[in-house]
């Protein structure tokens, strides 16, 4: 549409509707003189970069743009939920380019987790995903652990080129790249935005100072994670921010977890046994007889079961997964909102909203 009102810094067209969607300002701005997004606004003023949500089709067109030219990825995963984050489709897109996996918030993973298992953990998961990266750094955005060895592993791989970030939205892309912005300039009004053909949003670019660049793409939606059905406040709880306390039940058969009211675990069989939840520390953890477990979660959703804060939660909308743990202790994930880890022997039904992943892997632990 021709009488579209753009932002001047980026291109986006604008909108007060959706303040985590490209092109957002208040009512009150839109039809000023040269208006510029919060986003630009918040880049311009403070160098800081905030996320802005795409969804996986028009993130795939821009890559696509993106396919021709030269440079490396660095793809950032949240190593607390590896495949929720994991990018479908990513490496027949980014074809022979170099590619850097910076799996963010290892600060959260308990202590006892060996490191070195984790990093080992991780290239196995990708090469089954049909990714060999060209190497794996564990880094905390918020902690600034391993950002210099990020750095490093960057300078070391690149050859002069261009580097891409990718993520999807909640892993910590954008603070990533504003502590990749502080460290490697330290200066202020050095970003920029490009234009590329083909896409949606343009892409913030940071000078690596011998006319190369670092382009930061927008998050991607992965419509499989727990976090798209908790509101804002919600996701306060049930994402972690400091390292995860692991929770130890002892369970008999005919025993059920609840996680707030969003997940229900039935324990059916394998005698009694010892369940280890890893979710966030702020997440109510509610152990009951399975007999009860139906009636209870009607009774207390968004009272004892919380999150949701609310009774308006849609049972018609609930998958049940059937998992055997059988050979080998195993996690059992759900995406968006964490894991637990069980021995081998034991049958579990998990209930969740049908979108969520839930599946089984061999334990981190």
């Amino acid at each position: 549409m021709s009488n579209e009102l753009r932002c001047i810094g980026c291109g986006a067209v604008l909108q007060s509707d959706n303040p985590d969607k490209a092109g957002y300002v208040p009512q009150s701005s839109l039809n000023k003189e040269d208006v510029i997004c919060k986003r630009c606004f918040r880049l311009k003023h403070y160098n800081e970069i905030q996320d802005v949500n795409m969804t996986s089709d028009d993130f795939l067109t821009m890559l696509n743009a993106l396919s021709d030219r030269e440079g490396i990825i660095v793809n950032v995963i949240d190593v607390f939920d590896f495949q929720g984050s994991w990018i479908n489709g990513l490496k027949r897109i980014v074809g022979n380019k170099k590619v850097i996996l910076a799996a963010n918030k290892v600060d959260l993973l308990p202590k006892l987790i060996n490191k070195n298992r984790v990093e080992n953990w991780i290239k196995h998961l990708a090469k089954e995903l049909g990714m060999k990266p060209d190497d794996v750094i564990l880094i905390s955005a918020t902690k600034n652990q391993g950002i210099d060895e990020l750095l490093d592993a960057i300078e070391s791989l690149r050859a002069g080129q261009d580097v891409y970030i990718v993520g999807t939205t909640n892993v910590g892309k954008s603070t990533l790249i504003n502590k990749l912005i502080e460290r490697s300039i330290g200066e202020k009004d050095v970003i920029t935005t490009s234009h590329f053909p083909g896409t949606t949003l343009d892409l913030i670019d940071i000078p690596l100072g011998d006319g190369t660049f670092i382009y930061d793409t927008p998050g991607i939606i992965q419509p499989h994670q727990m976090t798209h059905f908790v509101t804002e406040d919600e996701l306060k709880i049930i994402m972690p921010k400091e390292e995860i306390k692991p929770r130890n039940f002892q369970l008999n058969e005919g025993q059920t977890l609840f996680f707030g009211g969003l997940v229900r675990i039935d324990y059916v069989s394998g005698g009694r046994r010892s369940l280890n939840c890893f979710v966030s520390n702020r997440l109510h953890i509610h152990r009951t007889k399975t007999v009860n477990a139906e009636d209870l979660w009607h009774r207390q959703i968004g009272e004892l079961l919380t999150p949701p804060g609310h009774s308006d939660f849609d049972f018609d909308g609930l998958k049940r997964h059937t998992l055997s743990v059988k050979d080998q202790k195993q996690d059992i994930i759900i995406s968006g909102l964490g894991f637990i880890t069980v021995d081998e022997g034991a049958l579990i039904e998990v209930y969740a909203p049908k979108q969520v992943d839930v599946y089984l892997r061999p334990s981190i632990l």
